[in-house]
């Protein structure tokens, strides 16, 4: 008891002695503490977040790659390095400010270029939201890779990476999230729903990729001249598998992280994105069985990214219900939307189109339908009117920059490159050295 005593009148002697002569601190109120441990918790969860929709790229690379032949894995790989690298400079440069730049018009910013609306001593938050907002750009990027894969010139695919991380996808991010800074773009305006960006950010991609694999044309062998499809089979499931795995964990930052903001929302999100993908995955498996007579795994694989795609949009304002729903509609509109454009003769690979394209389509839909909020004819018209305008101005100017970098760094590789094998004529590289390469993976 000696002990404890002395040792407090010690204590009290040094605080006394650290006050002496000074205004004791000024105490925080309860009120400003509780603020002050929020915004602490906001930055936390928003670069959490943005952690792990960067791991996502993981996701896409693997996914192009196990869809994709052997002899291509290793110019997969650096496509998806230096789309990420790529646009994270044109998107710091240019992107950010065109899409939340000050922008008095409602179309596009004109202000923050270079992130010269931060300085020393200025909001750091800026900088926590551009790092959740660079993750989206490269993921709309990265899209397009799949649908471009095994016939794409690696110079051509550097220009359209940065061109739409930088341009395109920002200029139609600030019509629906502009308002997230200064002013509002247009579509927001009128009451755009599209929380996470099944629009913004994967129709966006889409669509370029559907530009993309138009300008580039087929991969050699994928049509016969009597019309018949002939199958390119993907070299490693597994991998593609894996892939969808990590984009899913993925997705658990890039809709509740959309919140921007630790709060109890993020439940309820959460949930809402793990239902529409396990439901997309079973309607996928589904509707294949049902088609082809077996439960094919690609098309169960993009049945659960249809979901999460699906699902983008509507995560923070529909219900658990809704959000099966929402996912199974979209599992079976990957398998009906993969069958159609490959008897259109528009060669993907990967399905992005489908997966992306397609379905963010339908879940920026889904959005105004299911809105718990209630639903109107004027809420989808508006939810129509952002699916088309999304729609015409990126496939517009995406056909219009694939056509301009084919007319002059050149889009495509040649025949001999293409049947070679993009790993040796891109980059003088193997994948596998110590495999033996089979004469199917060198058709």
């Amino acid at each position: 008891m000696k002990i404890i005593v002395t040792f407090l009148i010690l204590l009290t002697s040094v605080i006394s002695t650290a006050w002496a002569g000074d205004d004791p601190p000024t105490a925080m109120s309860n009120k400003e503490a509780i603020a002050l441990v929020q915004t602490n918790a906001d930055y936390v969860w928003t670069l959490v977040a943005a952690a792990l929709v960067f791991f996502m790229q993981a996701g896409f690379a693997l996914v192009e790659c196990g869809f994709t032949r052997a002899k291509n894995a290793v110019n997969i790989m650096m496509k998806n390095l230096m789309d990420f690298s790529m646009g994270s400079l044109g998107y710091w440069a240019i992107g950010f400010a065109f899409m939340f730049g000050v922008s008095k018009s409602g179309w596009i910013g004109t202000s923050g270029f270079f992130l010269s609306d931060f300085t020393p001593g200025g909001d750091p938050w800026v900088l926590a939201f551009w790092m959740f907002q660079v993750v989206f750009a490269a993921t709309a990027a990265t899209i397009v890779s799949g649908a471009m894969a095994e016939r794409t010139k690696f110079t051509g695919y550097l220009a359209y990476s940065l061109i739409v991380s930088a341009i395109i996808y920002p200029i139609f991010g600030s019509w629906a999230w502009g308002g997230l800074f200064h002013g509002g773009g247009w579509l927001e305006k009128l009451g755009f729903i599209d929380f996470a960006g099944s629009t913004v950010v994967h129709s966006v991609g889409g669509w370029t990729a559907l530009a993309g694999a138009i300008v580039l044309g087929p991969r050699l062998g994928k049509y016969a001249k009597d019309g018949s499809i002939k199958p390119i089979l993907g070299h490693n499931i597994p991998l593609a598998a894996l892939g969808v795995f990590i984009l899913w964990l993925g997705w658990f930052g890039f809709n509740p992280g959309s919140t921007t903001a630790a709060n109890t929302d993020i439940a309820m999100i959460l949930v809402n994105t793990n239902l529409a993908a396990a439901a997309g995955a079973i309607l996928a498996m589904a509707t294949a069985w049902m088609k082809f007579g077996k439960p094919d795994a690609g098309m169960s694989l993009n049945g659960a990214l249809a979901g999460l795609v699906a699902i983008t949009s509507p995560c923070a304002s529909v219900s658990p219900l809704s959000s099966v729903i929402i996912g199974a509609i979209a599992g079976i509109i990957v398998v009906f939307s993969v069958v159609f454009f490959d008897r259109i003769k528009v060669d993907d690979p990967v399905g992005a189109i489908s997966v992306h394209g397609v379905n963010g389509a339908w879940g920026t839909l889904a959005a105004g339908i299911f809105n718990m909020g209630g639903t109107s004819a004027k809420i989808i018209g508006v939810q129509v009117l952002g699916i088309g305008s999304c729609f015409v101005w990126t496939f517009c100017a995406a056909f219009i920059m694939f056509k301009l970098i084919d007319k002059t760094i050149g889009l495509r590789v040649s025949p001999e490159e293409e049947a070679q094998g993009l790993d040796r004529g891109e980059h003088g590289g193997n994948a596998y050295p110590d495999f033996e390469v089979s004469a199917y993976a060198q058709q």
